[in-house]
């Protein structure tokens, strides 16, 4: 690998608490993942990363609209919980990429 790596510099908001996060593309395999090791959230990502429990649902605010852009069967089950807003993401189906960089994740307080 030639060079060093980009450092994708976001906030994550969770139980009122502010976290600075960095991390590199690809470091962990999505935000889950991230997020459990990082800052770990008891009962988050239940279904381990298949996007089937909305267990790791989280608000996203960002400039970057792609990181807005519903993957697999991600809205089906985000609409399992019921009225949530529209920025509501699976952090398992949010890669880690350059997409994230500046981007503010809420982890909701009655999520679980």
């Amino acid at each position: 690998m030639n060079g060093e790596r980009k450092i994708i510099s976001f906030t994550v908001i969770s139980f009122g608490e502010k976290y600075a996060v960095q991390t590199y593309e690809n470091e962990y395999r999505n935000l889950m993942v991230l997020l459990n090791d990082k800052i770990y959230t008891e009962d988050f990502g239940q279904c381990g990363g298949q996007g089937r429990c909305a267990t790791c649902m989280v608000e996203v605010t960002t400039p970057n609209e792609s990181l807005l852009t519903l993957e697999r069967n991600e809205q089906s089950t985000i609409a399992k919980k019921g009225e949530v807003g529209k920025n509501a993401r699976l952090s398992c189906q949010i890669f880690i990429n350059n997409a994230l960089d500046g981007a503010i994740i809420n982890i909701p307080d009655d999520l679980f």
